[in-house]
């Protein structure tokens, strides 16, 4: 998604321009698919959520409401990336609740620890193991916003320590340092609740 249009296709969508945000659509589509192939891999039995699904579903969120005030491109990625949490975490939570009724037991500490260290899509959690990770993310919130907007960058948006720079306004060594030590606290929260 480049740059160059992207500002001009923003404030269309702050004026209610419709056409302007079909375009911005188009234009950001491989990107958003790009962030829901890295969500589908963490979530590979949610057969019922495909990639082109995420992606159409976090752009209706995202455009479904009467607020459209992207400051720029890093800034509209990162609110999809809150978008297909909210999403995936919804989905999860369906599904938990079915497995429930088979009797299966809830995700282990080592399960959610595993997906937390990961990079982007590399480790598959279950739906516990993700709401487990959701719910100990709204407690670091309470603490830290910005480390808990880090964490939904990173592991959510499966975006780099760059762009999660770019997108929240601060420094690639900020990122780093609070990206480590949300990832120890995260760690401890969890280990506490699934020990």
């Amino acid at each position: 998604m480049r740059d160059s249009g992207v500002a001009l296709l923003l404030d269309g969508v702050r004026r209610g321009d419709k056409s302007a945000m079909g375009r911005l659509f188009a234009l950001a589509y491989d990107k958003l698919r790009e962030v829901a192939r890295i969500q589908r891999r963490r979530q590979p039995d949610a057969e019922t959520l495909n990639t082109t699904a995420l992606v159409h579903e976090a752009f209706i969120k995202l455009f479904g409401s009467r607020s459209h005030d992207f400051n720029d491109r890093a800034h509209f990625m990162a609110v999809a990336a809150t978008a297909m949490r909210q999403i995936l975490i919804g989905h999860a939570r369906r599904k938990s609740a079915a497995k429930r009724g088979d009797g299966q037991e809830p995700a282990s500490f080592e399960e959610v620890e595993r997906a937390l260290v990961s990079e982007a899509g590399m480790v598959s959690p279950t739906a516990d193991a993700l709401l487990a990770l959701d719910e100990a993310l709204e407690r670091l919130h309470e603490r830290s916003e910005r480390q808990s907007k880090i964490v939904e960058c990173r592991f959510f948006g499966g975006m780099s320590i760059e762009e999660t720079a770019v997108a929240l306004g601060i420094s690639p060594a900020t990122v780093k340092r609070d990206w480590s030590m949300a990832q120890a606290w995260l760690h401890r929260e969890m280990e506490r609740s699934l020990g």
